[in-house]
């Protein structure tokens, strides 16, 4: 008798233990979703109380770059580099010789100059006597006019005395013409001599005009040759190139024995004390940028230790591709739009340049502040900012005491300098009245001050 096979019923406890294996899995889900949920919501909580406290915005690049003056040395008289004091690396003082030109032909040229000073006033000198000589040939014209004078009314007298003698045939025709001829030489030698002291005159007012409200210290001529003296000590003293301002010198090319013109570079000297930062930013970046904002920069040099704290100074004219040397051509067939920058200038508290210092053309990270928007986009008028030297100013004492020396030694001894602007008021001469006839007026001499 065949017994039936009873098969097993399918077990049921499997399928709890996979609902508790995806249990686990479920959870973490779940989690990860909150977690994502949390975290969007915290960042839309955040920009919400982000637009509404009004935190500041900032306005981020890391194209920027320390900038500061580079000053060029240049000589300004042409000469033989005999000497160079400086080199690259060297810290130097504003007024520190720098190199030096050989002054021989700059000796040579003062020489020149002292000695044509010293000729000039002897010439001065002589246009002011020349007005004493020239006031004695019209005295000595007039005494001859009235002696003419007096020897043409004889003549006349003696010819009408003649001619009535000879009308009574006490005296004959030919004394009578004697006579006559004489009056005839008188006048003639009258009238040459009132020229000769109307050319005096004329040749005395020429002179005069020369010499006239002025001493020979003081006469163009004489200023003209001290103007000239006072060149040449200038190009000697300029024969030592100085340094204009206090910096670090850099980029040294010139050297000893070099042949230099006038304007040629020899070296640089930048001063670290005032330098700035150009931050080129983008141009959607510079829609709240304003001048006044605060600057917070960090520099590869000395990295996120050390901050520099700094303030928008201004605002470039117009971007880095307009003033190129080879600007783009836009207007061409195959333009592609380039996303502009406009360079920032940021100045920086020179405290902290002083305390950690900076080198020209550093790579620096600036973040500005652009929460406060109510700055000018465009500075104010106002004075420019510029370095200043004094290194150049004044004028040699040494010049001034050579000049006074040279034309007191050219002066006359007795008296000096008194003496010559007492010749200096010469003679002024005048013409009472034109010469009419036989009657003559007298040429009146008076000084004139």
């Amino acid at each position: 008798m065949n017994t039936p096979t009873r098969t097993p019923a399918p077990d049921a406890s499997p399928r709890p233990a996979m609902a508790a294996a995806d249990a686990p899995e479920s959870r973490s889900h779940h989690l990860l979703a909150f977690t994502v949920g949390c975290l969007v919501f915290a960042i839309v909580l955040g920009y919400l109380a982000y637009q509404m406290l009004g935190f500041p915005a900032t306005v981020t690049t890391d194209n920027a770059y320390v900038q500061g003056n580079v000053i060029q040395i240049t000589p300004q008289i042409a000469g033989t580099v005999v000497a160079v004091r400086a080199d690259d690396t060297d810290f130097v003082r504003a007024g520190q010789p720098l190199a030096r030109l050989d002054p021989s032909d700059s000796r040579v040229a003062l020489d020149q100059a002292e000695s044509a000073l010293a000729q000039t006033v002897r010439e001065v000198r002589t246009l002011y006597a020349n007005n004493a000589v020239l006031g004695a040939q019209i005295s000595l014209r007039q005494a001859d006019v009235a002696r003419l004078e007096s020897e043409v009314a004889r003549a006349r007298r003696d010819a009408a005395r003649r001619e009535a003698l000879v009308q009574d045939g006490a005296v004959g025709t030919e004394e009578l013409e004697h006579a006559n001829a004489q009056l005839v030489s008188a006048h003639s030698s009258l009238e040459s001599n009132r020229a000769a002291a109307r050319a005096a005159q004329a040749q005395l007012a020429a002179n005069q005009s020369l010499t006239d409200r002025t001493t020979v210290e003081r006469h163009p001529n004489v200023l003209r040759a001290s103007a000239r003296v006072r060149e040449a000590y200038l190009a000697l003293r300029r024969a030592e190139i100085l340094a204009p301002v206090t910096g670090f010198v850099a980029r040294r090319s010139v050297q000893v024995g070099q042949r230099v013109q006038a304007g040629a570079g020899l070296m640089t000297v930048v001063p670290l004390d005032g330098i700035w930062v150009d931050a080129n930013f983008k141009e959607a970046q510079l829609r709240n940028l304003r001048i006044g904002q605060v600057a917070t920069l960090v520099t590869d040099i000395y990295g996120n230790a050390v901050r520099y704290h700094g303030k928008v100074a201004g605002l470039g004219a117009g971007t880095g591709a307009a003033f190129a040397l080879l600007p783009a051509q836009n207007a061409t067939g195959n333009w592609i739009k380039v996303v502009q920058r406009v360079p920032v200038r940021i100045l920086l508290d020179p405290r902290e340049v002083t305390a950690h210092p900076l080198r020209i053309g550093l790579s620096v990270e600036v973040s500005v502040e652009t929460g406060s928007a109510d700055g000018p986009r465009l500075g104010d008028a106002g004075p420019p900012t510029a370095t200043v030297t004094n290194v150049f100013d004044g004028e040699d004492p040494a010049a001034d005491d050579a000049v006074r020396r040279i034309i007191a030694d050219n002066l006359p001894g007795n008296g000096g300098a008194a003496a010559a602007r007492k010749s200096s008021t010469g003679y002024s001469s005048t013409v009472n009245a034109g010469l009419h006839g036989s009657q003559v007026h007298r040429v009146a001499l008076r000084a004139g001050h």
